[in-house]
């Protein structure tokens, strides 16, 4: 059996410690709503969802799955004679589990002789790295919603606007045509599964960029004018009629996929098609997130050197990890948007 090779970061030995510096720290938004499933152990690695179809709705889109058809006279009855029963369907959602893992490690002369505490600030990037791993599962799933709006034109290769107003009109009233609620509650920063109530809104989540041209819609609040009124998220910005916005720069844009920049204003990373940039509306119960909250959400790892068996006999190594099982979903396409806009290049 080949020899493992032991490599870690480099010490610095021999020069002045300085203070170890403060470094990037993902932004989690995404978590804050969906929907929680949870799913025993030793069950099966897919999991079938069902919702059940209005009367008079079809299967074909979003739009027709959240459709009522009901009239008084197809409801009438005539004395003596048996109504005809109707039957009821459902759409079913196939969501497959999958397991998702990071790993460090270091030997024992980084644990013995290093003036840095490198296992603690593995244990760190750890927890930190894989926050942001779950939230872009979650940002994965929901781009990938098809009720679509395109600012300013048809598809991403059109898009020539930034998010303005009438653009989140469009989508309110498609996401109201569906019969959408608004969110109430999100999900508290917490190990549990404890919500807090919030001012009845559609969500909106998107990247940092996007800001200037939300802080310039007519009717923007900032949340220093909210008053009584609570921040969902210490990222949330304002609201917009029934729309709040929440922004982090790890909802990442499509580069250069955008209209060709012309005289629109837009950013373009390559200055010849704009940047698209993804805007996650979400309703109540929209989508879905099969994961655990608690202590045993995830599988920590944590072994220190000087554990001595036959694939390390003197102990060597040590490891710092974690892993998960997780998986996002949406769980009703009418119920959420996915907005794709261009922003204003500053």
């Amino acid at each position: 059996m080949a020899q493992q090779e032991m490599t870690t970061v480099t010490a610095r030995i021999a020069k002045f410690k300085g203070q170890i510096l403060k470094h990037a720290i993902p932004r989690e938004v995404l978590g804050i709503t969906g929907a929680m499933h949870q799913m025993p152990k030793n069950s099966s690695e897919v999991i079938v969802f069902g919702r059940w179809i209005p009367h008079g709705g079809a299967s074909t889109n979003s739009t027709t799955q959240n459709q009522w058809t009901v009239t008084a006279t197809a409801h009438e009855v005539t004395e003596g004679v048996t109504v005809t029963p109707d039957t009821i369907s459902r759409v079913d959602i196939t969501v497959t589990m999958r397991q998702y893992s990071c790993l460090y490690m270091y030997t024992d002369k980084v644990a013995d002789m290093y003036e840095d505490d490198v296992p603690a600030g593995m244990k760190k990037l750890t927890g930190q790295r894989m926050g942001l791993l779950r939230e872009m599962i979650r940002y994965g799933a929901l781009k990938g919603g098809t009720n679509k709006f395109y600012s300013g034109g048809t598809t991403r290769a059109t898009v020539d606007e930034p998010l303005t107003a009438n653009f989140l009109s469009k989508i309110a009233r498609s996401l109201l045509g569906n019969r959408a609620d608004m969110v109430t509650t999100v999900l508290k920063a917490s190990p549990n599964y404890a919500t807090a109530p919030i001012e009845a809104a559609f969500l909106v989540f998107t990247h940092t960029d996007c800001e200037h041209d939300i802080r310039a819609m007519a009717g923007f609040k900032a949340v220093v004018e909210y008053g009584t009124v609570k921040p969902v998220h210490n990222m949330e910005l304002g609201s917009v009629g029934r729309f709040r916005f929440i922004v982090s720069p790890e909802l990442s844009s499509v580069i250069d996929l955008g209209a060709a920049v012309g005289s629109t204003g837009l950013k373009s990373t390559g200055a010849s098609n704009i940047d698209v940039y993804p805007c996650i509306v979400v309703a109540e119960d929209a989508w879905g997130d099969v994961a655990l909250r608690g202590m045993n959400s995830f599988d920590h790892t944590d072994l220190r050197p000087g554990q001595k068996d036959k694939f390390d006999p003197q102990g060597q190594r040590g490891y710092i990890g974690a892993k998960f099982y997780s998986a996002s979903f949406v769980q009703n396409d009418g119920w959420m948007a996915v907005g794709e806009v261009g922003v204003t290049d500053l």
